[in-house]
């Protein structure tokens, strides 16, 4: 009796968090569409449109979101994908945290807020008048946006999202040789870390990086080159192959990631001319030079997206200890193990 009352009570305590959690998604999903609704309402767009739709001060920001409608459309479907299937994996009372764990499922609600925060919110049109706040944009989508989806396993639940044969037709690509084969050479650790390396530094070319800001299907090309290289390198590193060597190559690119983006930090930070003039006529207007505007997006790049990747090498070297301190005790074990049989057998002889 006791037994059942405290299984019904565990129960009970299971659907209030999971009552809980949904709750709270609602909450901040209403934020969400009340502050897109607000600057979409009619009397936004005459402030908007006054400066072309570009912010000039920070009463203007208010005004000014990514009105992209691909955008908005693609962020959309995704979280009706992801949470679609995982209500599918977590259906009945016993079946919540089956697939994707609880705190998988906040990952990813944290991630796809970010990728909103990049793409919708003031901060993309901030970036088109400013370096620093478009270098700020490039950052959440690499450094926070990237590794809480890829810690959400967005897969499992969108592929449970859909219907029974296509699930059935995408499982039979997924098991053929040249998928597979073509997955395992871009996950590899080092072809990960080598795409995103060039992904990063290509696109600060100054020639590539202005033609940003004059044609939208370029910005658009380099948002996806610097989400999606960031989705493999973090991919690659968290869902790569584990074990000892797997902790300490990660750590290994991790550190190295840090250097190189902290050399470009630097030199945008100290070079001498501003290296995008396409700026040139917007900074005034926030108080800064062309030339400041570079060196601040340089220092973000540079000292606050570094410390991201140290501090993430550094969980990954911890891990790495963890993972030899226990093969270590496992490989006691069975030593011990082995000794305790060959005792037994010359006892029996």
């Amino acid at each position: 009796m006791w037994e059942r009352g405290k299984g019904e009570g565990g129960r009970g305590k299971r659907g209030e968090g999971r009552a809980l959690c949904h709750a709270l998604v609602r909450v901040c999903l209403l934020l969400v569409l009340l502050l897109f609704s607000f600057s979409l309402s009619p009397f936004s767009f005459p402030l908007a449109l006054a400066h072309e739709g570009k912010p000039h001060k920070f009463a203007d920001l208010w005004f000014t979101w990514g009105r992209d409608p691909f955008i908005i459309a693609s962020l959309a479907l995704s979280a009706w994908l992801y949470w679609r299937g995982i209500r599918r994996l977590w259906q009945g009372n016993e079946a919540t945290g089956r697939g994707v764990r609880r705190w998988e499922a906040w990952a990813f609600a944290g991630g796809w807020f970010a990728l909103f925060v990049a793409l919708v919110s003031p901060l993309h049109p901030w970036g088109e008048v400013l370096f620093s706040a478009h270098m700020t944009q490039h950052e959440v989508l690499m450094l926070v946006a990237a590794p809480l989806l890829v810690l959400g396993r967005p897969l499992l639940p969108m592929l449970w999202a859909l219907p029974l044969k296509w699930r059935q037709r995408a499982g039979g690509v997924g098991r053929r040789k040249w998928f597979q084969s073509g997955w395992r050479a871009l996950t590899n650790p080092l072809a990960a870390w080598a795409i995103h390396t060039a992904a990063l530094w290509v696109w600060h070319v100054p020639a590539l990086f202005q033609a940003t800001l004059k044609s939208d299907l370029v910005h658009t090309l380099q948002h996806v080159s610097f989400l999606g290289s960031a989705l493999l390198f973090w991919w690659a590193l968290v869902h790569g192959r584990r074990g000892l060597m797997g902790y300490g190559a990660a750590a290994l690119y991790m550190f190295t990631t840090s250097v190189h983006s902290g050399v470009l930090g630097a030199l945008i930070t100290f070079a001498r001319n501003a290296w995008y003039p396409a700026y040139a006529s917007s900074t005034g207007s926030w108080g800064l030079t062309p030339l400041e505007d570079q060196q601040l997006g340089g220092l973000i790049m540079w000292i606050p997206a570094g410390l991201v990747y140290i501090v993430a090498g550094l969980a990954l070297v911890v891990g790495w200890m963890r993972e030899s301190e226990r093969n270590v005790l496992r490989r006691e074990r069975q030593q011990l193990r082995v000794e305790r049989v060959r005792e037994e057998a010359r006892a029996d002889a």
